[in-house]
């Protein structure tokens, strides 16, 4: 049996390109004691691999060149020596960008078809709305009636915050891009208002759609945007950090507001990783789970077949061509037959 795999071939100097990754195909290893044989079914792409494509200092080490790719997937065991899975079972763990892998299994996780379809398990009920449940509840810490600005605000973790603080009583305000985007969030995900970060007038399109200031600003984008709100900011407002898509290409650090506000207005800023927070995995898991049977909390897919397209599909995050959360469908869902 044979195994494709993508590999990270070089590292981008500014924007990373199709050319950095390198397909490959190797043979699947042996099975050996106490191990796992699963087949890729679903691969997470999502914007935290750029850094993973450089070399620079980071929260986490570069993939190494001619290793495969990171990444969150979703997958079905083929054969187990390990008695804690079975063939047929579906689990998700981090196998990367390839069609199988072998490990001791200790990172994988069940998956139930029953309860919500495997894919979720890497978009809402896994790393994406996880950073939002942890980053909005426990550093944002919104209160009803405050007003809440969530940048790439149709994006994989961006819609479950917009929603999740709708939940908690809160003025929402989205940050996006085309006008399709901006409609969704308000039409389909119920957010207040949402403006484009395409406007001329940006700053002014924020200040009408917050004339209470913003209590706490859920940042995603970093650059102009993280600009704009800053200025609206109010006395003791929160900013977790998750992430700052519009600089990971950028070949020098940009330029942003000074520190005197900070200490004006008293406003906390902290950037944060989902891993550091594994134990509020089973309060996020039950929770969201429940808002999504109950229909309170939706999301949306953006699907590619087929993993040679994984570098041109991953590419698409830093441009804001993708529709919701992106996924590779790296082979058929047998789960879907199941559920009708």
């Amino acid at each position: 049996m044979t195994n494709q795999q993508i590999v990270l071939k070089s590292r981008p100097v500014t924007h990373a390109s199709e050319d950095n990754f390198a397909l490959r195909t190797v043979p699947v290893p042996p099975l050996g004691d106490g191990e796992v044989l699963r087949r890729t079914l679903y691969l997470s792409l999502d914007p935290y691999m750029r850094g993973r494509m450089g070399s620079a200092a980071s929260y986490a080490a570069g993939v190494p060149l001619d290793h495969v790719m990171i990444g969150g997937t979703v997958s079905q065991v083929i054969e187990s020596t390990n008695p804690a899975f079975a063939p047929g079972d579906f689990v998700t763990g981090y196998d990367g960008w390839q069609e199988y892998h072998v490990s001791k299994g200790h990172d994988l996780r069940r998956l139930d078809p029953a309860v919500a379809p495997i894919s979720t398990a890497i978009g809402v009920l896994g790393m994406p709305g996880m950073t939002a449940y942890v980053g909005l509840f426990d550093l944002g810490q919104p209160k009803a009636g405050e007003t809440v600005v969530v940048s790439a605000a149709s994006g994989a973790v961006g819609a479950i915050v917009g929603q999740l603080a709708k939940l908690t009583g809160c003025r929402v305000v989205g940050i996006a891009g085309a006008q399709e985007k901006c409609d969704y969030v308000v039409q389909e995900l119920g957010f207040d208002a949402c403006v484009s970060h395409y406007s001329d007038t940006l700053r002014d399109d924020l200040a009408a759609a917050c004339p209470k200031g913003v209590d706490v600003y859920f940042e995603n984008v970093g650059g102009k945007v993280f600009e704009a709100v800053f200025g609206l900011m109010n006395v003791h407002g929160r900013i977790p950090v998750c992430g700052t898509i519009s600089e990971y290409n950028a070949p020098t650090p940009t330029s942003g507001p000074t520190l005197r506000a900070l200490l004006t207005n008293r406003i906390m800023i902290r950037g944060f990783i989902v891993g550091e927070h594994a134990a509020r995995q089973a309060d996020f898991l039950r929770d969201c789970a429940q808002w999504i049977r109950e229909g309170t909390l939706k999301y949306r897919e953006d699907v590619v077949d087929g993993l040679a397209q994984a570098p041109s599909a991953l590419l698409r995050l830093f441009d804001g061509r993708n529709f919701g959360k992106l996924l590779v469908r790296v082979s058929p869902d047998p789960s879907q037959a199941t559920r009708g």
